[in-house]
């Protein structure tokens, strides 16, 4: 199975479970969203996909090859995260270099042509450069890799609102020009809604959801009107969560949409990822 197979997976941190007895996959060709409030054991999962940490029970399988202390997987799979495991020394054409060392797939050329769609400056240490401009040379080579998974932790930690914008649209030009499975792990859901093909909600170590976003917005919705108007059309409904102000109050709710009643003043709304989100999270912390 062409796939990043997520089995049993279970890490605890002293009296802390990050990750719960997880077991999903990362399906090979498409665009997922990993999503997750903080503290919810995405970057846990993540750093031992990646091989920097292990599980205490439980497995990773890329391609159906165990991922733990392999150098099978090594060209198989990128991690870009917030850590900064490069010598912070080496200017970045240095550093471009060393990546051309240890992967084969790596394109240097386009990394060149990347940095400068960026205006990052090359010959600029690592350390010399601003939070933001880290943050695009870790984005650069890793577009620059022709691997088949790709994982971005926080892609756009520090960037403006130009460099993010070119971000994404370099990133969808990448996957179209070369499909592959592309993992985002982002707070900033609404930016990556139009992207993302497949969301992976994880609360608490355990997997909330997985589905297709198309699917999730179209069985999703919010009801609103008087508080007891709401309350009984919910009656029998799957409500994942309320807002409120005095007597008004807005229902999500995920499911079959049915008729509102002839005689009341409820209206219906659409929910978008970034609510159903919160909601969703709101009542896994229950």
């Amino acid at each position: 199975m062409n796939a990043i197979q997520i089995k049993n997976v279970t890490k605890q941190y002293k009296d802390i479970t990050a990750l719960d007895d997880v077991s999903f996959s990362f399906e090979h060709g498409k665009i997922y969203g990993f999503l997750g409030r903080n503290g919810a054991g995405k970057s846990t999962l993540i750093n031992i996909i990646a091989n920097r940490i292990f599980a205490d029970s439980g497995e990773v399988l890329i391609d159906n090859i165990p991922a733990k202390e392999n150098m099978k997987v090594h060209d198989k799979v990128f991690c870009m995260s917030e850590a900064d495991l490069y010598d912070t020394n080496l200017k970045i054409k240095d550093l471009f270099k060393w990546i051309d060392r240890f992967y084969d797939d790596f394109n240097k050329e386009e990394a060149f042509e990347i940095a400068g769609k960026f205006n990052l400056n090359t010959n600029k240490k690592f350390k010399a450069l601003s939070k933001g401009y880290q943050s695009i040379f870790k984005l650069t080579a890793a577009l620059s890799l022709n691997v088949p998974y790709v994982i971005f932790d926080e892609p756009v930690l520090g960037l403006d609102a130009n460099h993010r914008e070119l971000f994404y649209d370099l990133l969808l030009k990448d996957y179209e020009n070369s499909e592959r499975t592309i993992i985002i792990a982002t707070h900033l859901i609404e930016e990556v809604a139009n992207i993302i093909e497949e969301v992976v909600l994880i609360d608490k170590g355990k997997v909330l959801l997985q589905d297709n976003v198309s699917s999730l917005l179209e069985t999703g919705y919010s009801v609103s009107g008087l508080a007891h108007e709401v309350d009984a059309y919910c009656a029998d409904k799957n409500v994942i969560g309320y807002d409120e102000l005095g007597n008004l109050k807005i229902a999500y709710v995920m499911g079959e949409k049915t008729p509102l009643p002839k005689m009341g003043n409820l209206s219906f709304s659409t929910m978008n990822l970034q609510k159903l989100f919160v909601k969703l999270t709101e009542k896994g912390g229950n």
